[in-house]
């Protein structure tokens, strides 16, 4: 331990020594001036601080000086009642500064406490209440609008933590203000009850032990009390300012006596109002003029003094923020920050900006960290925060979603209507805008909103625009996860991992998968949509077949294998029955004729006649089953999966190619058709 460790555990056990063992009275001079100090020390502190937290630790050295207070009392209490003195200090204050006269060090020492319990300790403990309900109802919308601004990308996922810890932390401070203020009433409490306990028996023991008449033993004895009483309670009061300041002051850019010096005299024309009322109160009243005029003149002179300083000021601060924004305009680094391209990027023109505004009813913002949270749990990964601002380029109407400075999407919003899907049969009695759904590019319309009751009783699916671009960004950011998953994005992956299972992370990279290597895997199982939040099993297959093959390709079809009950409840249809469509014998083999082996891995080079005889017979079994109402799945040999799947991504890439090994033994597989070439 530490020399100041040992020093804080040194001076808890002095306190507890204090309660039993007699202090001789010089030490107990020592300490009472000790802790004058450490209560001037704890205001001034709380004086300069900018904002509570900087002085977290206040409620516990409270009940540390609160018990180190007591403890000198009881340890005075004791010396006088067995000595009939406590030292100099005491002495001192009993004498010079009450003047030797009990009368007025009882009234000096009762107006400390009413100041101290009634005004200060009061006033304190109902603030410290107050601050503690609302800092903890306050949590939740303090937590939404950190998530708002990470979401916007106002701030990084270190502020954001950063940020989230220091609620955390005035929730707790707080709460234990509420608490520790209660040491300060009951110390008020206790002063008063040690005073009246020492003067009663202080004036017995004077008499039946010490032989002294009742005069000189009231005396004796009284100015001993009462010396006593106000040394204790002046740091007492030091102390209970000290904590109204903590409880009341709200963060700020600057310590207690620069805001005051900043605020007071903010309105320097205020001075003048007050400068006139004390010359009047000199003129009209019986005061004497001398005490009015100079203070009158003083404030006037203030006044002129800040009204001529305030002006510059405020010029000079615009012209500094000029020069400020010119330079950084200058600057090498506002073209390198040109450079930095957001992961994710969603534009929107004038008329939408409705739809982000918390003002204005807009709900986009927490719509897309609820997406995020959705993305993590279904894909496994963490999506980046997205970047949403408009674009005066943009239709009023009009948005788009980029990914790594590319478009991905673009889509129409009208505020004032809702988007109503048709059930299969459209309805004339249903009028509306013709447009396209977004998302899966289903016809529908943009209906006003008297017509919504009517469509939803006609089987339409009408949804409001804050779910139609939502939905949107959410299928386009499912299909493109692959992109957003590099190197950097799967080595936090992989330290995340390494938390819970260090041995089976270590046992695949850095050797003999580099993380490039692993992240090659987990983008090629996101692309076909297959989720990588089982990490473990993905790591335990990479570890049992790295070593035999570092393609990529195949160690991916591996890990497919091993996800075999994931990916059949992905596609299972009523619990049991996966519907897809199989290939035919003669396609089977001509795919694993045109398997091509290389040192640098396989592909597939098929003769394109071949391959578009293939791509003809699978497109119109894929036709027949959207008759049937049916969604395509292709089912195929484990040894030419992935070679169908480089065949097919290009043209069908939403249709899902899967392999016997990747499905359980116990799901009835039906065919729904065959695709076969002549």
């Amino acid at each position: 331990m530490s020399a100041r460790d040992l020093s804080v555990l040194a001076s808890v056990i002095l306190i507890v020594a204090m309660l039993i063992i007699p202090f001789p009275s010089w030490l107990l001079s020592v300490l009472i001036i000790i802790n004058i100090a450490l209560a001037l020390l704890v205001l001034l502190t709380s004086m300069n601080m900018n904002e509570p937290l900087q002085f977290s630790i206040f409620p516990s050295l409270l009940l540390l000086l609160t018990l180190f207070r007591l403890g000198l009392n009881v340890s005075t209490t004791r010396s006088i009642l067995n000595n009939g003195e406590a030292g100099g200090v005491v002495e001192t204050f009993g004498t010079f500064v009450v003047g030797g006269n009990v009368l007025v060090g009882l009234v000096v020492f009762i107006i400390l406490i009413v100041i101290q319990f009634v005004v200060i300790t009061k006033g304190s403990e109902r603030v410290s209440e107050v601050a503690a309900r609302f800092t903890l109802d306050a949590m939740p919308g303090k937590q939404m609008s950190i998530d708002a601004d990470l979401n916007a990308g106002v701030i990084s996922e270190q502020d954001a933590r950063e940020r989230r810890e220091k609620v955390s932390r005035e929730a707790d401070f707080y709460g234990a203000m509420d608490g520790a203020s209660k040491f300060v009433k009951g110390d008020a409490i206790a002063g008063i009850i040690i005073v009246l306990i020492n003067l009663i028996f202080g004036i017995i023991i004077g008499m039946t032990q010490a032989g002294l008449p009742i005069g000189e033993a009231a005396t004796k004895y009284s100015l001993l009390t009462v010396g006593d009483g106000i040394v204790s309670q002046i740091p007492a009061l030091l102390i209970s300012t000290a904590t109204g300041i903590v409880v009341t002051r709200a963060a700020s850019e600057g310590n207690l006596g620069q805001d005051i010096m900043k605020q007071l005299f903010a309105y320097p024309p205020m001075l003048y109002v007050a400068a006139f009322t004390i010359l009047m109160l000199g003129l009209v009243t019986p005061i004497n003029d001398i005490l009015t005029i100079p203070i009158a003149a003083a404030l006037g002179i203030g006044g002129f003094m800040l009204s001529r300083t305030a002006a510059p000021d405020a010029d000079d601060l615009d012209e500094m923020e000029e020069e400020v924004e010119q330079n950084e305009m200058k600057s090498p680094e506002s073209v390198v920050n040109l450079l930095n391209v957001d992961p994710i990027e969603f534009e929107f023109g004038y008329g939408l900006i409705p739809l982000a505004d918390a003002n204005q009813g807009g709900d986009l913002l927490d719509r897309i960290v609820m997406i995020r949270r959705q993305l993590a749990i279904e894909l496994g990964m963490v999506i980046p925060v997205v970047r949403i601002r408009d674009n005066i380029q943009l239709q009023p109407n009009e948005y788009r979603l980029k990914i790594k400075g590319n478009e991905m999407a673009r889509g129409e919003l009208l505020l004032d209507h809702y988007l109503a899907m048709s059930p299969g049969v459209d309805d004339d009695s249903v009028e509306g805008i013709d447009t396209v759904e977004p998302s899966f590019g289903l016809p529908a319309k943009w209906i006003a909103e008297d017509m919504k009751e009517q469509a939803e009783i006609l089987g339409y699916t009408v949804v409001d625009p804050p779910s139609v671009v939502s939905t949107h960004i959410t299928e386009i950011i499912k299909n493109k996860a692959y992109e957003l998953l590099g190197r950097q994005e799967t080595k936090q992956l992989i330290d995340h991992l390494q938390e819970s299972y260090p041995i089976l992370v270590e046992e695949v990279t850095p050797n003999p998968l580099s993380v490039g290597e692993v992240q090659k895997v987990l983008a090629k199982l996101l692309k076909e949509n297959v989720s990588i939040r089982n990490l473990p099993i993905i790591f335990e297959t990479l570890a049992d077949f790295a070593k035999m093959s570092s393609d990529t390709e195949l160690l991916a079809e591996y890990v497919r294998q091993a996800l075999a009950r994931q990916i059949t409840n992905q596609y299972v249809q009523d619990g049991s029955t996966l519907k897809v469509l199989t290939l035919s014998g003669k396609i089977e083999k001509m795919v694993a004729d045109g398997i091509q082996q290389t040192d640098h891995g396989n592909y597939l080079s098929l003769d394109p006649q071949q391959s578009q005889q293939i791509l003809e017979a699978i497109a119109s079994q894929i036709e027949q089953l959207s008759l049937m109402e049916e969604s395509a799945i292709i089912l195929c040999s484990p040894a030419i999966r992935m070679y169908v799947r480089q065949l097919t991504e290009r043209y069908f890439p939403q249709v899902p190619i899967l392999s016997y090994n990747e499905l359980e033994a116990d799901v009835e597989v039906q065919s729904l058709g065959v695709v076969n070439v002549e």
